[in-house]
């Protein structure tokens, strides 16, 4: 299904294909799954806010995954889910800032190390949402803002070994097969490997589909 929130908390249901091609401007979350969804929720609205926007994804509320059918739909649609969006937050619970305030963090480097260890990193699933998207953020799990995809390019790459001028935005037609094979290799996911439906969302992309 494809939805969204308002920051009213309204569930609006974008199903129709006409509609989501016309769906406003909207946020997305992108996370590891833990046991707080509803704090997520609330930090993705606030930081929709903060950037004027009226709508918000997450995949938590707006995918029922006790439907097969829909979910299925929900994992082919992702890619362009993702690459609609106005901006993705990533929320980081396993990264730490150890209470520095907002402007200490550029002169601590401590968390870049947890950053790095992240284990968003390590699922398959978020390969798409890391490239997918026009504007990445990356937040601790207090919320801060740790830099986006251009600002910590190089950490991503020495994480990933994703290719910089893809992390720039550079066409993925522009990587051969192999190359994006060894994006998703050490990636994994549960309950099954999905690493072949990465693929497959970064083959469709090259294609500009």
């Amino acid at each position: 299904m494809c939805c969204s929130i308002t920051l009213s908390s309204a569930l609006h249901d974008y199903s129709s294909l006409a509609v989501c091609n016309s769906i406003p401007p909207y946020a997305i979350l992108s996370h590891t799954w833990g046991a707080d969804g509803i704090k997520k929720i609330q930090f993705c609205g606030e930081e929709a806010a903060k950037d004027g926007l009226g709508y918000f994804w997450v995949d938590t509320c707006c995918i029922d995954k006790s439907s097969s059918a829909e979910l299925q739909e929900a994992i082919n649609s992702m890619f362009q889910w993702y690459a609609k969006a106005t901006q993705c937050y990533v929320y980081l619970e396993d990264v730490s800032t150890g209470g520095l305030a907002q402007s200490d963090l550029s002169s601590q480097q401590t968390w870049k190390l947890m950053f790095q260890k992240s284990r968003w990193f390590t699922r398959s699933w978020s390969l798409q949402e890391l490239l997918a998207p026009k504007s990445v953020e990356f937040f601790s799990g207090e919320g801060l803002l740790l830099g986006n995809r251009i600002s910590l390019m190089q950490e991503i790459h020495d994480t990933t070994g994703i290719a910089i001028e893809a992390l720039q935005g550079s066409p993925l037609s522009n990587f051969s097969i192999a190359e994006r094979f060894s994006w998703a290799r050490k990636r994994t996911t549960k309950p099954a490997p999905d690493g072949d439906t990465e693929i497959y969302e970064l083959e469709q992309r090259s294609r500009g589909i």
